[in-house]
């Protein structure tokens, strides 16, 4: 593959390595190329992998891939790590739309932070009885883009998420497509510590944007908060949720927080 220049970004301690492949020179066929630049020790390390590519729909298209190579059909922290790109490379305006498999986005840059309005949340499902170790437990599923368990406990710095969120992530009541598991502290109504096992990365991840928005629908389905919700994520940084509530229905919900350029460099093979 011809060298090739990238943008390394982070939301909230999630971060990405950024391509602009509206020329194609990337192909279809990556799963093994994302899996190796995104190994960390061995080339550029991060996340995940954030496509920029043409859309007749939108003004412009991004992919998402995990570590793991897999296309996922949305990332909250990278929309919003994308959008910023596109405005700084001046491919897109302040206020703007981009394509993913999950749909159309709106995105507005505010500075170094991103407000990004998410899908309505679908498949809500709350008190879900699972069995893990032996023991029943009572976990919450929402789809806010990409599949997520959402589990409430007293002291989340106390909990194995490495451990525990593997088991949920490929427990057989969420097969076969898995899911990512967030533990979830309630500090007050308006404010949440949130930590995140993730598909596809296979591990813990500093912050997740839809994992967050996840947590903050989940947690007005029980009445447990209301928007908007501040999390503190397990990297420090904070996320902000908005949404409205209607009819019993959550709507019109927005993710903002930070966006920033890391560095930028060139695979040279």
């Amino acid at each position: 593959m011809a060298r090739l220049k990238f943008t390394k970004m982070t939301g909230a301690g999630n971060d990405f390595i950024v391509f602009d492949n509206r020329d194609g020179k990337i192909p279809e066929d990556r799963s093994e190329f994302i899996r190796h630049i995104c190994q960390r020790k061995f080339s550029v390390g991060a996340d995940g992998v954030l496509m920029l590519e043409n859309s007749d729909r939108a003004h412009f298209r991004m992919r998402y891939y995990n570590a793991d190579g897999g296309e996922a059909e949305m990332c909250g922290n990278g929309g919003r790590c994308i959008s910023r790109y596109a405005y700084i490379k001046k491919i897109a305006p302040e206020k703007m739309s981009f394509e993913t498999l999950s749909g159309i986005h709106y995105a507005e840059v505010r500075g170094e932070d991103v407000k990004l309005r998410m899908q309505d949340p679908r498949g809500l499902s709350l008190h879900i009885p699972i069995e893990l170790n032996g023991q029943e437990i009572s976990v919450n599923f929402v789809n806010t883009g990409v599949p997520h368990v959402v589990l409430f406990v007293d002291n989340v710095a106390a909990i194995d998420v490495k451990k525990l969120g593997e088991e949920i992530r490929y427990h057989k009541r969420f097969a076969p497509e898995g899911t990512n598991a967030n533990f979830v502290q309630v500090i007050n109504p308006d404010h949440i510590k949130i930590r995140t096992y993730e598909r596809g990365v296979e591990t813990e991840t500093f912050a997740c944007g839809t994992g967050t928005v996840a947590a903050a629908v989940v947690g007005t389905a029980l009445g447990r908060v209301k928007s908007p919700v501040k999390a503190t994520t397990k990297g420090g940084a904070v996320l902000r949720v908005y949404f409205e509530v209607s009819d019993k229905k959550i709507k019109n919900v927005f993710l903002e927080g930070d966006a920033k350029v890391v560095f930028e460099g060139t695979l040279c093979d």
